[in-house]
């Protein structure tokens, strides 16, 4: 894939660890909802991050970077954009990418890995393809699902988007889904034999998705995540 050189339009906080970072390209290039960037650091070394914007908006790039402390790979990244103001990416990268089969969609993330179901989701939105799609989004604390009240909304003005945020350490006044978020997900589907399914997030997330969900019918073919290509 070609080198593009972006201009750091804005950094901003969506959580204490998590931030919005939004590229601004030379010009309009193509890409596929759910695919990824690579963030060109070195000669030989290129960090893959989701690209969070649909692939109708295509002439930014918005990605949602957790540098938790001690999280250099990312934190080095956000270093030397605040410092230079810009960056080089590759784009187009992954296989993973929203896919029209007909299928309901189940997408499942766990923290920051919203950004590749974020792609896909307003993608989906924009389309006027009235499939069902079903977002599960899980994080330690609510805090941590940052778009929630946005995806609300998009899920009351939209009867086929539902939006289920669960949190794994509830406080006192969470009202919603609790647990493993895919464990929510196998709570409402109890044959996923004719859905398709998209994942992002820890590698061991992926692994327990694919292995819990094909002992549920799904098949294999129908299910994506970059992860999936390394384990």
């Amino acid at each position: 894939m070609p080198q593009i050189n972006c201009k750091v339009a804005s950094i901003t906080p969506l959580t204490d660890v998590v931030q919005k970072v939004e590229l601004t390209l030379p010009e309009a290039v193509a890409f596929k909802a759910g695919q990824y960037a690579m963030v060109v650091m070195g000669e030989k070394d290129m960090r893959p991050f989701s690209i969070a914007n649909p692939a109708y908006d295509n002439n930014r790039v918005e990605l949602h970077i957790g540098a938790e402390p001690g999280n250099s790979y990312a934190g080095e990244v956000l270093a030397r954009m605040q410092q230079d103001g810009e960056i080089t990416l590759s784009l187009g990268h992954g296989d993973a990418f929203l896919q029209s089969n007909g299928l309901p969609m189940v997408l499942i993330a766990g923290g920051t890995g919203f950004s590749y179901t974020y792609s896909i989701l307003k993608e989906h939105l924009q389309s006027g393809d009235k499939t069902p799609l079903t977002l599960y989004w899980g994080g330690k604390h609510a805090n941590d699902l940052y778009l929630t009240d946005e995806l609300s909304a998009l899920a009351d003005a939209n009867d086929h988007f539902t939006f289920v945020p669960v949190v794994e350490f509830a406080s006192d006044d969470w009202t919603g889904r609790t647990g493993w978020v895919h464990h929510a997900a196998m709570a409402d589907h109890a044959d996923f034999g004719e859905v398709q399914v998209y994942v992002a997030g820890r590698f061991e997330m992926a692994k327990v998705v694919r292995d819990d969900f094909t002992q549920r019918g799904l098949k294999v073919e129908n299910l994506f995540g970059d992860a999936f290509a390394f384990i």
